[in-house]
């Protein structure tokens, strides 16, 4: 029994594929992130950037939070925001599916909707205006260490644990990075020969959830040094690959989390051995108002 969803954050599943590659020397594991609470890996960063901020005192019930995020990490700050009574703003760009939408509002958020064409980029800058404007506080996602500390604390030790300490690549979509970067200095001190490869949109992919940041909005968590290759993927086959994952392994996940799958696979094939792990970072259900799995 438990006494808080809080409490059902982490420790999701590690499966294996079945399916999905044909090297026999090489295991496959997917991290089914979307088991947590409010869907997706972002409730370890949210819980633990609101936390802090209250253990702190850096904020109170009184306080006015706000982000800007382009889907999961709103949902995750909605949800335990609204457990801890704090009145939370979010911002994201209007191109973002009705279900990320509507699921922050059913939390209780204030949901702000930005110029689809600037993408979450525009709403980043709309969210630092409103602090200079108002008494807001914002987590900051992209600057906060007690993102990446999350996956420190939590994702990373869980993969070592649950491989049997096996574990020889570990393979994340590339976001605000917290989860590469907290996971990667966890693995790498218990390993350091454990390879990070970290997946990005091919130029001009549109793929939600992965980004190639320009460099003036790159993620101040952001060390280049924890990631040791990068796999760029694009959306034709981050597509069919999350349909694949759905249809073969009956994993029923977003873009980015097919994208990074598809990554993962392409390294799969080319090793001579490994344990590879990949984070399968949502569900699928959150993208049903778009076209992700026309057929």
């Amino acid at each position: 029994m438990n006494d808080s969803i809080l409490d059902l954050i982490g420790n999701t599943p590690l499966v294996k594929a079945k399916y999905l590659i044909n090297n026999p020397r090489v295991e496959l594991y997917f991290k089914l992130e979307g088991q947590n609470p409010g869907g997706s890996v972002k409730d370890r960063p949210a819980y633990n950037m609101i936390k802090k901020a209250l253990e702190r005192g850096e904020i109170t019930r009184e306080t006015k939070l706000i982000e800007a995020t382009s889907g999961n990490t709103g949902i995750a700050l909605a949800m335990i925001a609204g457990i801890f009574k704090l009145d939370i703003e979010l911002i994201m760009p209007e191109n973002s599916t009705v279900e990320r939408v509507q699921t922050m509002r059913a939390y209780g958020a204030k949901v702000i909707l930005t110029a689809a064409a600037g993408g979450i980029e525009g709403a980043r800058d709309y969210a630092e205006n409103r602090m200079k404007e108002g008494n807001y506080f914002m987590l900051n996602q992209f600057g906060n260490n007690d993102n990446w500390q999350a996956h420190y604390e939590t994702t990373g030790p869980e993969i070592w644990e649950d491989t049997n300490h096996k574990i020889t690549h570990f393979v994340s979509s590339m976001g605000t990075t917290g989860t590469i970067m907290g996971t990667s200095t966890f693995l790498k001190e218990k390993k350091s020969s454990i390879q990070i490869v970290g997946v990005q949109p091919a130029d001009d992919a549109r793929i939600p959830g992965i980004r190639k940041w320009p460099r003036e909005y790159l993620p101040a968590i952001f060390d280049p040094q924890k990631v040791d290759r990068i796999l760029e993927v694009n959306e034709p086959e981050a597509r069919e690959m999350t349909r694949r994952l759905a249809r073969e392994e009956g994993i029923f996940a977003g873009m980015s989390s097919g994208g990074a799958a598809a990554a993962a696979v392409r390294l799969c094939e080319e090793l001579e051995e490994g344990v590879v792990v990949s984070i399968v970072c949502d569900r699928g259900d959150r993208y049903l108002s778009s076209d992700l799995f026309d057929q």
